[in-house]
């Protein structure tokens, strides 16, 4: 039985591995224009499948021309590479051993930035399948964040402000002003006089002051008054003269 299973696995393995063996493409880059200024790579590669073992060969006349590997600034930018990194031979093939993304640039004179010779393409993974990712492992730790800063609590006490004049909590409010009340006089105020009686006569200041009364003294006799004289008036008529 286990046989048997092992059996059918190298079999589906031979089916898959080997029509990719047997289907590697050699690629002309350029067809019959070959490796040169002025065309349009970007064109030519447009509807083509690369994969995994297809060849790119570039073919160009010795000496006018090169190729360089690079990454996708430099190609963006013709950024050129250092010399000893360049193929010169004028038939320079080029295996796609890994998928992704291309690039190739000629480092001759300004052949890439101002004429266009360049080549971008994208190797497909096997069987159109990208590789996903790696799963994270459920005992790796996971990164430290950084410690947050706590807000404010909404009852923290908040530092009071001094008021300019300080008052006691008791002291009454002033009265506020009456928009009717009147507005104090700005005339100066007169100094008032006391007019004096001319006739009053003026104390003396040496007068002495009555002595104080003991209270065993005798109090003294009253002057006799003198009786009511009789009015000048004459008498008055009987109400009844008849009487």
């Amino acid at each position: 039985m286990a046989s048997n299973s092992l059996l059918i696995s190298a079999i589906v393995i031979v089916a898959i591995v080997l029509p990719t063996m047997t289907m590697a493409t050699d690629f002309i880059v350029g067809d019959d224009s070959g490796w040169t200024i002025n065309f349009d790579y970007q064109a030519w590669a447009k509807d083509k499948v690369f994969r995994l073992r297809d060849k790119l060969v570039f073919q160009y006349p010795k000496g006018n021309h090169n190729v360089f590997r690079v990454n996708g600034t430099a190609f963006e930018n013709c950024d050129i590479p250092p010399a000893n990194q360049a193929l010169t031979s004028g038939n320079d093939t080029i295996v796609l051993n890994t998928p992704g993304r291309k690039w190739y640039i000629c480092g001759v004179s300004n052949h890439c930035a101002a004429y266009g010779q360049k080549l971008k393409i994208t190797v497909q993974y096997p069987y159109g399948w990208a590789p996903a990712p790696a799963p994270s492992s459920p005992w790796a730790p996971a990164p430290r964040s950084a410690p947050a800063i706590p807000s404010p609590e909404p009852w923290a006490p908040t530092t009071p402000t001094v008021p300019g004049t300080p008052t006691e909590p008791w002291a009454p409010a002033p009265a506020p002003s009456s928009p009717w009340s009147s507005t104090p006089s700005s005339m100066p105020a007169t100094a008032t006089t006391t007019t004096t009686e001319p006739w009053a006569p003026t104390p003396e200041p040496w007068t002495p002051a009555p002595a104080p009364s003991s209270p065993w003294a005798p109090v003294p006799s009253s002057p006799l008054t003198p009786p009511p004289t009789e009015s000048w008036w004459p008498p008055a008529p009987a109400p009844y003269p008849w009487i």
